[in-house]
């Protein structure tokens, strides 16, 4: 019997999710239902499936998908949304795969998700977005001793719409935040969610040392995530030209939840 997948966040990212259902890669699922912010949004993406052979209902409330009980919501919306739908989904005994991390900066709402899931028999599955090494910065933390640091660089583009754009970044190359993973999410909610994923999997957010860097003419994202302790060094590098990376990563571990084996 295949498992029940419901979508959240109908863009981009959600898109690349429901077609990787239609094209084959996740063959131990259904696609049963979307839901996102606008109602447009939900219906394009059903419409997008229906044409694939892909039977997909659009939802104007998220009341509507769990009706349609999922056993799982690939979430690729928001922090924000994130916060609002979390509890609600794990106490309806669904799992979640989840791109929007940021939400996790938070500790009592990071406390209360772990709380639900367990009470539930649920999980929350953290996908990896753009970033990537949870493995090693988990397993160098528990040795003890660890210090870990990230790096994000962007371009002026990415950066509209920010506290920390100016129309000068077009022109000179420059550090434009540094802190916690806890600051660097509050002050930009939905561009370090991966900040967050690699400070949850190593130190914490409140330990994790952030640097945001701007260069002009850069295209896409690099985040660099360092972990050391006594015995361990251990870079994580990964330039991204677009987001869509972040979606695969969601694919991954869909497929992971099925696979007899897991990496």
């Amino acid at each position: 019997m295949k498992l029940r997948l419901g979508i959240v966040g109908c863009g981009r990212l959600g898109t690349i999710i429901a077609e990787a259902v239609a094209k084959g890669y996740l063959p131990e699922y259904e696609l049963v239902g979307c839901y996102s912010r606008t109602f447009a949004s939900a219906e394009r993406l059903a419409m997008t499936m229906a044409e694939a052979g892909v039977a997909c209902q659009p939802c104007r409330e998220y009341d509507e998908l769990l009706a349609l009980e999922p056993d799982i919501v690939a979430e690729a919306a928001s922090p924000q949304c994130m916060r609002e739908i979390g509890e609600k989904t794990l106490r309806a005994g669904c799992s979640m795969v989840i791109l929007s991390i940021g939400a996790f900066a938070d500790d009592e709402f990071y406390a209360t998700i772990r709380r639900t899931a367990a009470e539930n028999r649920a999980r929350v599955y953290i996908a990896s977005g753009a970033t990537g090494g949870f493995d090693v910065l988990r397993t160098a933390t528990l040795m003890g001793g660890a210090e870990a640091r990230f790096f994000n660089q962007k371009g002026p583009r990415g950066l509209r719409g920010t506290s920390v754009y100016d129309e000068k970044l077009w022109e000179e190359e420059r550090t434009v935040f540094q802190g916690t993973a806890t600051e660097a999410i509050a002050q930009f909610p939905t561009r370090v969610n991966v900040t967050v994923a690699a400070s949850r999997a190593s130190v914490g957010p409140e330990q994790m040392q952030v640097t945001m860097h701007c260069k002009p003419d850069f295209v896409g994202d690099t985040q660099r995530v360092e972990i050391r302790n006594e015995q361990v060094h251990a870079v994580v590098d990964i330039y991204s030209a677009t987001p869509e990376i972040a979606a695969w990563s969601v694919v991954a571990v869909l497929q992971n939840i099925v696979s007899p084996i897991v990496f």
